[in-house]
């Protein structure tokens, strides 16, 4: 099946054959000279039933002329049976030439060859017409997916490609069919792709076939060694997430100064205030707390561009994490203020990466375990490995979240519970700008949690980003 369809989608034009007017199918779905398995059974009848005619004649010709009449007889016999043959082989074989034209007639042994060999020819063309109106489908279906799509061979030769795949990755069938698509298509991801056997994965391509054009391929293997590739144009989807990043820069940035001069004036007027009169004073107090409130958000927000921006790249170093995990412990007791049980344990791995993120989005996950932990409750801080993959885990005995919250925990302003949140001085940003960290780093975040015990959050670099002991013995 999966040879005729290759075949098939190399050379289309053999499915357009006109239909056989007695079948309703194509006269060439399999030649009848291929059918001829009924005349082995035939032929040994056919024998036998000469031997049997020709047995009387001989005994009756020995007896009148002798062993020369016997002979003479079985001649005889032989010459009309091979006239007979002739003539039926003659037409049998006019007939398998031209498919087209009616059956011979035949009766007795003929009759029953034509008949096996009529209904052989007839099953034949049946699943020939199966398979390619299969063919016909998937070609339709194929054509009518808005996504590009190419079919390789074993050696990444082209085959097929539909319409949409053909208008996105430049290709030209008439030309290109059985061509390396490396050839084609020439940007280092797609090779390096199709090189490593980077399969299911999902990379970009820019500007192949417009300047600006942007799709996201996948390779998808089938079969035992073909390959198809998807291309999906996310074009206008990466210009409308632009817009909405430089929307959010833009009014973070607006907003910031004139908050700022708010929090100012808020701060003058408290203290001139100097609680003269109480009823001013709380109303200062609370323009103070939702000002400096805001400004997180801004700063947030801001920091979310700035980790979306392609046009900043990583800047790594080596960084010490056991001091800087020691450092996150310090500043969780002095935020908890005895409120809460706080353990640490840490290993010596040290790994690569930037400091200054890494830093703001461990203490992001140290400072919610205090928020969301009960007075008297228990906060476990630890560095150490698994395997050889360094992890960064946060332990604590709080009130625990709901199984189907953890997925949507890392979007920007989602909120288990929203009072709890807002009362907590969260901006519903933290886990946001913590997934964007983790991410530049090549890390994942694994979350577990069961409601009324309490939540673990872990961060598990890759092992490449862990330093070698001479790297940290020079930066030590």
């Amino acid at each position: 099946m999966r040879a005729y369809l290759g075949a098939a989608f190399q050379h289309p034009q053999s499915l357009s054959a006109t239909p056989h007017p007695r079948c309703h199918n194509p006269p060439h779905a399999l030649h009848p000279l291929a059918l001829m398995s009924p005349f082995r059974d035939a032929l040994v009848t056919v024998a036998g039933r000469l031997l049997v005619a020709a047995l009387p004649f001989a005994v009756t010709g020995f007896f009148i002329w002798g062993a020369a009449g016997a002979w003479a007889a079985i001649a005889l016999v032989l010459g009309v049976a091979f006239v007979y043959y002739a003539v039926k082989l003659g037409q049998l074989l006019r007939w398998l030439e031209a498919p087209d034209t009616a059956v011979p007639d035949g009766s007795g042994l003929w009759g029953d060859v034509l008949s096996r060999l009529y209904r052989l020819m007839r099953q034949e063309r049946q699943a020939h017409q199966q398979l390619t109106d299969a063919l016909a489908r998937f070609q339709q279906a194929a054509e009518a997916v808005p996504d590009g799509a190419v079919m390789l061979d074993a050696d990444n030769r082209i085959i097929w490609c539909n319409a949409t795949g053909a208008r996105d990755l430049s290709i030209h069938m008439a030309k290109d069919r059985g061509g390396l698509i490396a050839n084609i298509v020439r940007q280092p991801a797609f090779v390096e792709a199709l090189n490593m056997q980077n399969y299911r994965e999902p990379f970009s391509l820019k500007g192949h076939g417009a300047p600006d054009q942007s799709l996201s391929v996948i390779i998808v293997p089938f079969g035992s060694d073909q390959k198809l590739v998807l291309a999906r144009d996310v074009t206008q989807l990466e210009k409308l997430d632009t817009m909405r990043r430089d929307f959010i820069a833009n009014v973070s940035h607006e907003l910031r100064t004139p908050l700022t001069v708010l929090a100012g004036f808020v701060e003058t007027l408290t203290r001139a205030n100097d609680g003269a009169n109480p009823v001013t004073n709380k109303a200062l107090g609370h323009m103070e707390a939702q000002a400096a409130r805001m400004q997180h958000l801004v700063d947030d927000l801001l920091a979310l561009s700035r980790l979306e921006d392609s046009a900043n790249p990583l800047v790594e170093q080596a960084i010490n994490m056991p001091e800087l995990v020691a450092a996150l412990a310090t500043e969780a007791e002095q935020l908890s203020n005895g409120k809460h049980q706080i353990s640490m344990r840490s290993g010596d791995a040290w790994v690569s990466g930037n400091r200054d993120e890494l830093r703001s989005a461990l203490s992001n996950l140290v400072t919610n375990a205090i928020r969301y932990t009960p007075t008297g409750g228990h906060i476990d801080i630890a560095w150490e490995l698994a395997g050889d993959a360094p992890v960064f885990r946060v332990k604590d005995s709080g009130e625990g979240i709901a199984a189907e919250h953890i997925p949507r925990l890392t979007e920007r302003f989602y909120r288990v519970d929203r009072g709890r949140s807002r009362a907590s001085g969260g901006t519903g940003l933290g886990l946001a700008i913590v997934k964007h960290v983790i991410n530049r780093h090549q890390a994942r975040l694994d979350i577990e949690s069961i409601v009324g015990q309490g939540s673990t959050f872990s961060v598990v670099f890759p092992a490449a980003r862990r330093l070698p002991a001479a790297a940290v013995a020079a930066n030590g």
